[in-house]
């Protein structure tokens, strides 16, 4: 029996929006018959939804009901102190910008200095050149649509090549800015290789400018760390009230490599952040944590994916959440051992604590181990704050609401202490003591 699959109206506007504007997307012939077999895909699949298991907690066939227009070729006028505003804390940072307004590069408001072995350049200048990209795919494991739907609409992002031994001086900031009153879905991808024996930070800013309208993102970012690498990948979800920004990082690391990630995020309605790390290569170390602030009605899900596929690997899981209103907080963290992947060490923790009676966490750690000689734990906890601690600050003369915050910062300062490099950690910290604030009023 033959079931027919009914689509929204906005995955059929979606489907109908791309046949309008594929003439304006950048690309040659190839891109475009692989911009075509994308859309086709995306057709086929619909937005997922509360029946696929990855999906359970973020159903975005019923939440994403509206197609907006996509944005192509920009050009909304941002000023550099509008977007110095805007990165709060990141803007002190001494590092290479490269930034994008509504999914355009604008190469008048960014700074990538020159240094010896990295290579910059906006993806849609190499989509243009190139007869085919290999960093084109039309899927991949746990996000199929909606990368798919990147694959289809994505109009620019930062091609990034750090050379085999080079040792960055400065980090390299790569700025996403939305801007504009005009509801708009903005499609980016980046894709980023450190060579073998390289070091680089890598910090990703989704930021909107002070009114600007409410919208859609779709981000992914691939990057490939190359043996005995290094790299500090961070990211900044701060997209505005009424804003859905649903991302995906795709990370393979080579042998003896070391990746460190961290995600912070706030202020923005709807986020799915889906995080897939790959082990290629033996004794690698990948690290990652991070840090979610939620109000209101916001929702916010981190689904992530560590496959240790080879053995004598360490992965470590560290994320920190704060919930208030009717906020819901969503974590599924899955560490996969494959068979031969023999003294793989693995662990894993999400907390939150909650601020509210209406708020949410939902939480499912997993571990899928198919080897017999691993060191594999995981855990998950939610709630209030400690009202022993509260009465002993208070019988000290600390103020309640200052007592309060105290507490709050220093349960996600664990989460912002994976960041090593102080002068980042001390930019990060001070945008979530920012966010913070409005969560404890």
């Amino acid at each position: 029996m033959t079931v027919a699959v009914t689509r929204t109206k906005a995955e059929q506007a979606y489907s109908e929006s791309f046949e309008a504007v594929a003439q304006k997307l950048p690309g040659g012939r190839a891109v475009a018959e692989a911009r075509k077999a994308a859309i086709g895909a995306f057709a086929g699949l619909g937005f997922p939804h509360r029946r696929i298991e990855e999906w359970k907690y973020t159903d975005l066939r019923s939440t994403l009901k509206e197609a907006l227009p996509p944005a192509i070729a920009d050009a909304t006028r941002v000023s550099v102190a509008d977007l110095e505003a805007a990165l709060g804390g990141l803007a002190e940072l001494d590092a290479h910008r490269v930034v994008f307004v509504n999914g355009t590069h604008r190469p008048a408001l960014s700074s990538a200095g020159r240094e010896k072995g990295l290579e910059i350049g906006p993806l849609a200048f190499a989509l243009d050149r190139s007869a085919g990209d290999a960093s084109i795919r039309p899927s991949a494991p746990g996000q199929e649509a909606m990368i798919a739907l990147n694959t289809a609409f994505m109009t620019d992002g930062a091609l990034v090549h750090v050379a085999k031994g080079v040792r960055l001086a400065k980090p390299l900031l790569l700025i996403f800015v939305r801007a504009g009153k005009e509801p708009r879905l903005l499609t980016t991808r980046n894709s980023l290789t450190i060579g073998s024996g390289a070091e680089a930070t890598i910090i990703e800013a989704h930021v909107a400018l002070p009114g600007a309208g409410a919208g859609q993102a779709n981000a992914l970012s691939e990057i490939a760390v190359g043996d005995d690498a290094g790299v500090v990948h961070v990211k900044c979800t701060l997209e505005g009230a009424g804003t859905s920004h649903v991302a995906g990082w795709l990370a393979t690391l080579g042998a003896k490599a070391r990746y460190r990630a961290f995600h912070l995020t706030a202020g923005t309605a709807l986020v799915r952040n889906n995080l897939l790390a790959t082990f290629r290569g033996e004794d690698a170390k990948l690290d990652i944590s991070g840090c979610f602030l939620g109000r209101d009605a916001e929702h916010i899900d981190t689904t992530l994916v560590v496959d240790h596929a080879v053995p004598g690997c360490e992965s470590r899981e560290l994320f920190k959440g704060v919930l208030a209103g009717k906020a819901r907080g969503v974590f599924q963290g899955k560490v996969i051992v494959r068979p031969d992947a023999q003294k793989t060490d693995g662990k894993q923790m999400a907390q939150v604590l909650m601020l509210s009676e209406d708020a949410e966490f939902d939480s499912k750690p997993e571990l899928e181990i198919y080897a017999d000689d691993v060191v594999c734990g995981h855990g998950s906890t939610a709630a209030e704050l400690d009202r022993n601690l509260l009465f002993y600050m208070r019988a000290r003369g600390v103020p309640l609401e200052v007592a309060r915050r105290l507490l709050i910062e220093s349960f996600v300062g664990e989460a912002l202490d994976k960041v090593e490099d102080q002068r980042l950690r001390e930019a990060l910290s001070a945008m979530t003591v920012g966010r913070l604030s409005g969560l404890v009023a």
